[in-house]
């Protein structure tokens, strides 16, 4: 156990930005994905957790603040130093001398910047200097909120794969905070999915999948001509331009192959797909708390039923 969180409550005013009732549990080496729409409470739990935010209830962990690195969405360091100096001093290290920092400073084509003040750098490459600090601070456990906003999806893989990469032998834990899914299929093992301050669900993506979406799924193209093949079929929420089947078993699945083959239907099968076990996980949520009106909402939102 690295970290327990018990009771927790966060409040702005008479705001309750964060509730968090069922215990959970970070273990070593977990790869953590949060998934929640903007207001949902995962910046909220990050702060909490590094005791930047006021918060009832018991976080209980035997690590120390120094053990945790954190990359947020905004962040400043001095500006009366070359960024060359900050690099050093945080990491109390010397570019020339550490391979692993170079093999960073290469990879995120950052050696144009080393020479200049940290007020000088676009958003950008202030971006890129917060995650080589990170990922070079190698903490037992570290937080990355939002690591790829404002990059292109090329940027995004490719920054994905690298963290994937350098983190893969490493028993540390990473938080990640993403509002792109197929980032969390590359590198989450775990799922906090979190909705208005409250936890949906929390646990192994396999499990939550498995939970919420069956055995897999089927996603083909939502047109007039699906929907009337697929009506009957066992379907899940999906975004609008998509239509979901759910395989609970092998037998199921065959039958669900055997009539889109036959019909010469288009589709993919997934057993991992983030975006619509979400959905759906905040769907059955919602009902369990009798908030039909509520899910009914979210639905709206995300896809048709």
């Amino acid at each position: 156990m690295l970290l327990t969180i018990r009771q927790l409550q966060v409040t702005y005013g008479k705001q309750t930005a964060l509730q968090i009732q069922t215990p959970i549990t970070f273990e070593r080496g977990d790869r953590i994905g949060v998934i929640g729409s903007n207001g949902a409470g995962k910046t909220t739990l990050v702060k909490a957790l590094l005791g930047l935010a006021p918060y009832q209830g018991s976080i209980v962990t035997e690590l120390k603040p120094e053990q945790m690195a954190v990359h947020m969405q905004f962040n400043e360091y001095v500006t009366t130093m070359p960024v060359k100096y900050i690099m050093e001093t945080i990491l109390n290290t010397r570019i020339k001398s550490d391979s692993q920092l170079q093999e960073l400073i290469r990879f995120f084509d950052f050696e144009g910047c080393l020479g200049k003040r940290y007020s000088a750098l676009s958003g950008g490459q202030k971006q890129r200097l917060t995650i080589i600090l990170v990922m070079m601070q190698r903490a037992e456990l570290t937080f990355y909120d939002e690591v790829t906003s404002g990059l292109d999806f090329e940027s995004r893989q490719k920054l994905m794969e690298k963290l994937v990469e350098w983190y893969r032998d490493r028993k540390d834990t990473l938080v990640v905070i993403s509002h792109y899914y197929e980032e969390l299929e590359q590198l989450a093992d775990k799922l906090l999915i979190l909705d208005q301050g409250k936890v949906v669900a929390f646990g192994k993506k396999e499990e939550l999948f498995r939970t919420y979406c069956g055995k897999a799924i089927l996603v083909l193209e939502n047109n007039e001509r699906n929907k009337a093949l697929t009506k009957g079929c066992s379907l899940l929420v999906a975004p609008e331009h998509l239509i979901a089947l759910t395989c609970r078993d092998e037998a199921e699945e065959e039958k669900m192959l055997s009539l889109l083959n036959r019909n010469n239907i288009n589709f993919k099968r997934s057993n991992c797909d983030i975006e619509i076990m979400t959905i759906n996980a905040r769907k059955s949520f919602y009902e369990k708390l009798g908030q039909s009106g509520q899910s009914r909402a979210h639905a709206g939102e995300d896809g048709n039923e």
